[in-house]
């Protein structure tokens, strides 16, 4: 789970913070030997921590919080505010330039950090916003990277520039916004070569690049489970090249938080996308305000609602509503409903965005592949088993065992459960009357 290290250790140290009714200069100081101790070990640069620990403590030792009502929460609250100043406090937007000109977004990034997976993602985003973009692929050195690129704009319905791997990369970039000038493209994506590591020759060619072509953006795509690593290749490319921003990949798998927390205090230049996964969907716009929340395990319920809102129709979210007060939903509204969940990232992803509930899943293993099982019962019915539960007798519920490769006691189980959600609905149903219910609508109406 994303942050779980650094998550853990500042809840324990609050903790101790909440529990005392009053606070002495004493106790401040040594929860933040405890609040530094956690930050370095979740690999945030050394400097970065030195000034945020005495920014913390020059507001956190003042008569007003040592004296207040909630000592403790006013300490908390003071280090979730620095630690949205350290991340930059606004979140930041890649502006596009007028309609009538074309917007040229380099990455740059080493080998393996993701990047042309993430520019994909990136141009994704656009599409859905109802921007046009073109791929362009200046990797010609590594082998399949034309390839890759080429099945990651298929699978996003972005078109992708290729010029094969015989030409110089600053000759496909320029090829490449010529084209998009001419067929009225809005945003050129250019994904460049990386290397093992920062080296004289990558840094050149991206150079030779931003020369012979107006780059709108340089974008930096590190690997946040790097750690220190991770700022260290940020205030490379920062020195040398010239970077506008930075995404940060695999964050996902980030228990520390070291990059997150370290790479806009030390590059100064904004953190614009996180990725969370490996699918294609799977890049969120980074608020540093959220970021804390998470690391700080405050939850983060909206961004929540907002991967709700984009995952659940409306029109069947009413359906569903209606079915709900009825009692009338079947197996195929089952279907879609955990369609619903995984497009929103699976339970486990859902539950850790809510406040307390990320040390509360520490020890509990959520098995999202369980979930298939039910599913593939399901898939074994016949439309009209879906349609109409009631008919399953016992010759139906043994071929239905058969086809899930499942035992029949599963079946049987699965069966009872959905009867009781369905009885439990029609009294919740009745409760509502005719009452309109909000606009965030979890799966199954809930």
């Amino acid at each position: 789970m994303a942050f779980e290290s650094i998550s853990d250790k500042l809840q324990n140290t609050f903790k101790k913070l909440r529990s005392k009714g009053t606070l002495t200069e004493a106790d401040v100081k040594e929860a933040m030997k405890d609040v530094k101790r956690a930050l370095l070990e979740a690999d945030v640069n050394f400097k970065v921590v030195k000034q945020f620990i005495n920014a913390v403590s020059e507001r956190a030792v003042g008569e007003d919080v040592l004296k207040g009502l909630n000592p403790g929460q006013m300490v908390i609250k003071i280090v979730k505010e620095e630690m949205d100043k350290l991340m930059g406090s606004e979140t930041e937007e890649i502006k596009l330039l007028p309609s009538n000109e074309v917007t040229v977004i380099m990455m740059c990034g080493l080998q393996g950090a993701g990047k042309t997976t993430t520019v994909a993602k990136l141009a994704g985003k656009y599409k859905e916003k109802g921007k046009s973009c073109l791929l362009t692929a200046c990797d010609v050195y590594r082998p399949a990277a034309i390839k890759q690129l080429q099945i990651n704009g298929e699978k996003q319905g972005v078109p992708v520039f290729t010029m094969g791997d015989q030409n110089s990369p600053v000759d496909i970039a320029k090829a490449a916004v010529e084209h998009a000038a001419k067929n009225n493209i809005r945003i050129v994506f250019l994904d460049t070569a990386g290397r093992l590591h920062v080296d004289e020759g990558m840094m050149d060619e991206l150079k030779s690049i931003k020369e012979n072509v107006a780059v709108t953006y340089t974008i930096l795509t590190v690997d946040a489970m790097t750690g220190q690593d991770a700022v260290n290749v940020a205030s490379s490319f920062n020195e040398q090249v010239g970077i506008d921003g930075v995404i940060l990949t695999k964050l996902d798998g980030d228990t520390r938080g070291g990059a997150a927390l370290s790479i806009r205090a030390v590059t100064g230049k904004p953190i614009y996308y996180a990725g969370m996964g490996e699918k294609l969907s799977d890049l969120e716009q980074f608020y540093p305000s959220r970021m804390a929340s998470r690391i700080l395990g405050m939850g983060d319920v909206e961004t929540l609602i907002e991967k709700a809102e984009a995952a659940i129709d409306e029109e069947k979210a009413r359906e569903m509503e209606q079915k709900f007060k009825k009692a009338s939903f079947d197996f195929n509204d089952f279907l879609d409903s955990m369609a619903q969940m995984e497009k929103m990232g699976g339970i486990g992803d859902m539950l850790s965005m809510l406040p307390g509930m990320g040390n509360q899943l520490k020890n509990v293993e959520i098995d999202e592949k369980q979930m298939n099982r039910p599913k593939s019962i399901i898939l074994s019915m016949t439309p009209e088993e879906r349609s109409n539960p009631d008919i399953i007798n016992p010759s139906r519920k043994r071929r239905i065992a058969c086809g899930a490769g499942v035992d029949i006691s599963e079946v049987n189980r699965l069966l009872k459960q959905f009867e009781q959600m369905r009885k439990m609905m029609k009294q919740m149903g009745g409760m509502m009357g005719g009452k309109r219910r909000g606009r965030f609508r979890m799966p199954f109406g809930f």
